[in-house]
C-alpha cells in the first residue's frame, strides 16, 4: 500500500490494518541542507508567516525519500514579500515581530503590540492578509505532486492562544487575562479571524487533515488554567473546526499542543478532533499506556518520540527499545502515527535520524 492509505488505515479511516505504522517527521535547516545534499535534492523551502514553521512545510521532496509518509503544508508569505531587516540578523515579519535566530529556533525579540492597552489599538493594528496572493501556491504544488500518494497535513499551528501572545508578548498577554483587559478578547477575535482564513484555504487546496494548536503546557501542568482554556479558547476552536468542517465534512482535525495538556484532552476529544500531538514525552501525564488506556479508543496519537534526552543522546539502542514501546502500545489496534516530538534540531546527528526512521519502519509492521 502506499502512505496515503497506511496513514488513513492507521488513523482508522479505512478498513483493515496498515502493513506498518506510518512515519512523519520534520527537519531543521541544518538537517534538511545534510540530507538534501546526500540525496542529490536541492531543498525547495517554504517562508511560512511565522519562521519556525518553515520547516514544517518546507523540503517534502527530502523527506518523502528519507521515509516519510506525510507531507505537511501551509501557508507562506505572500508573493514578492521579504521580511525586513532591522539589525545583524534579526528581522522584521508580516506582523511586525522582531525574529531572531538561535542555535535552535527563531525567537520573537520584539512584539509589536507590547504596549497595548485599548481596544482601539486592536482595531488599528494592521494585521496581515490570509488570502495575500501567493499564500498558498507553494501547497497547491505540494499537494498536485504529492498528494496522490501521501498523507496531506495542512498546518495551521500557533492558531489562537500562541499567535496572540506573540504579538504582545507572553507576560503581557497573561497581564491582560487576568484583569480582563477588554483588548484581549479584541486580538482573540481578530488571531481566530486569520487562522480560519488559513484553514479553510488549505481545505480547499485539498488537504487530508488540519493541523491546528499551540503550546499550551509546560513539563508539569497547563501554561493556563483548563478553565480558562475551556471559557476563552474552547468556544473558538469550536466555530474554526465548523468552518473547516462546512468545506470538507471528512477532513481530519489535529490538535497539537507541547507541555502536560492532559486535562484538556477530554476537550479535543468533544470539539471533535481526532488526532493528538505531539504526545510528549517526559511530561506529566504522558505515559503512554495511561493514554492509550484512557483515550486510545476515542482519539489518535501522533508523536511520542522523545528529542529533549533520548535522541540527542545518539544511544542507539535505547531509541530502537522506545520506538518499539511506543508501537506497541499507541499502535495497539491502530491509532498511531509515529513521529519525534518536534522539528528535528542539530542536537541529533544524522545518523541518529537515519536509524531512528530504520527503526520506525523494521519494528512497526502489524
Amino acid at each position: 500500500m502506499n502512505s496515503k492509505e497506511r496513514v488513513f488505515r492507521a488513523l482508522r479511516r479505512k478498513e483493515g490494518n496498515p502493513d506498518r505504522v506510518p512515519i512523519q517527521f520534520d527537519l531543521c535547516r541544518q538537517h534538511t541542507e545534510t540530507f538534501g545534499k546526500k540525496l542529490g535534492i536541492e531543498p525547495d523551502y517554504a517562508l511560512s508567516y511565522y519562521e519556525d514553521l518553515t520547516y514544517r512545510i518546507s523540503a517534502n521532496e527530502i523527506r518523502t525519500r528519507m521515509g516519510s509518509d506525510v507531507v505537511v503544508v501551509g501557508g507562506t508569505v505572500p508573493t514578492g514579500y521579504r521580511p525586513v531587516p532591522v539589525a545583524g540578523n534579526v528581522t522584521m515579519n508580516e506582523f511586525g515581530m522582531h525574529m531572531k535566530p538561535t542555535a535552535l529556533y527563531v525567537e520573537v525579540v520584539k512584539c509589536p503590540l507590547e504596549d497595548i492597552s485599548t481596544t482601539c489599538e486592536v482595531e488599528q493594528y494592521r494585521f496581515p492578509d490570509a488570502y495575500a496572493s501567493g499564500r498558498f501556491d507553494k501547497a497547491k504544488r505540494d499537494i498536485a505532486r504529492f498528494g496522490k500518494d501521501y498523507f496531506t497535513i495542512g498546518d495551521v499551528e500557533i492558531s489562537l492562544f500562541e499567535m496572540a501572545w506573540h504579538l504582545t508578548g507572553l507576560e503581557k498577554y497573561l497581564i491582560g487575562m487576568m484583569q480582563e483587559s477588554t483588548w484581549v478578547e479584541a486580538l482573540n477575535d481578530r488571531v481566530e479571524q486569520w487562522s480560519t482564513g488559513l484553514a479553510v484555504q488549505l481545505v480547499k487546496a485539498g488537504v487530508d487533515a488540519i493541523w491546528l494548536g499551540e503550546d499550551l503546557g509546560s513539563q508539569t501542568s497547563t501554561l493556563i488554567s483548563p478553565d480558562e482554556w475551556r471559557i476563552r479558547f474552547k468556544p473558538r476552536h469550536k466555530r474554526m473546526i465548523e468552518e473547516i468542517k462546512k468545506e470538507n465534512p471528512d477532513i481530519i482535525i489535529i490538535m497539537h499542543s507541547d507541555g502536560a495538556v492532559a486535562p484538556l484532552i477530554d476537550d479535543f476529544i468533544e470539539l471533535g478532533i481526532e488526532v493528538y500531538n505531539p504526545v510528549q514525552p517526559n511530561v506529566d501525564g504522558s505515559d503512554p499506556q495511561e493514554l492509550k488506556d484512557k483515550y486510545g479508543a476515542r482519539i489518535c496519537f501522533f508523536g511520542g518520540i522523545d528529542q529533549q534526552l533520548l535522541l540527542p543522546s545518539g544511544d542507539i539502542p535505547a531509541i530502537r527499545s522506545e520506538i518499539e514501546k511506543r508501537i506497541k502500545i499507541l499502535g495497539k489496534n491502530k491509532g498511531y502515527l509515529l513521529a519525534p516530538a518536534h522539528i528535528i534540531q542539530t542536537d541529533v546527528s544524522a545518523d541518529t535520524i537515519e536509524e531512528m526512521i530504520k527503526a520506525a519502519k523494521e519494528l512497526g509492521n502489524y
